[in-house]
């Protein structure tokens, strides 16, 4: 049997770490993933798929990864389900990340956040990292922070 997801996207928000009682790091975050192809009005669509690692990698990923930053995630799908506070029964699909890849320099992300706060009120224009059918649009040189430990995924 092979379970095996390779995604290349920009976080939706701040990624969200926490510790087990057992105290071990896992964080979650949100990819936005442009899909290969337009829809009718030739808008580029994305899916939105949830992430969770574990341990340092966790702790990395909280570090230095924001709303926004590209990342490669390589990893496993994982469902399974819960009862919620009704007594409802919940189902989860979420993609366990093996490897985590920072694909884009720290100070890109930096710019990219001071970048809506020096658009002006006259400016119409969407910033194109909040907006969710339009995550990407160009190509970045790779350039691990410091102790990322990865190679890029082309």
């Amino acid at each position: 049997m092979i379970n095996r997801v390779v995604l290349v996207g920009r976080l939706t928000k701040d990624p969200e770490l926490k510790y087990t009682q057992a105290g071990i790091a896992v964080v979650r975050f949100t990819l936005a993933v442009n899909r290969a192809f337009s829809n009718n009005q030739g808008e580029r669509e994305a899916d939105f798929i949830n992430c969770v690692a574990w341990r340092k990698q966790a702790e990395n990923i909280s570090n230095y990864l924001r709303k926004g930053s590209l990342a490669g995630v390589d990893g496993r799908i994982q469902t399974g389900s819960f009862e919620d506070q009704d007594g409802k029964r919940v189902y989860t699909t979420e993609v366990v990340a093996d490897s985590t890849q920072f694909l884009e320099p720290r100070n890109n992300a930096q710019q990219r956040s001071q970048q809506p706060q020096q658009q002006t009120q006259s400016n119409t224009q969407t910033n194109k990292y909040n907006s969710p059918g339009n995550y990407g649009g160009h190509s970045q040189q790779y350039a691990p922070p410091e102790n990322s430990g990865g190679l890029p995924i082309y």
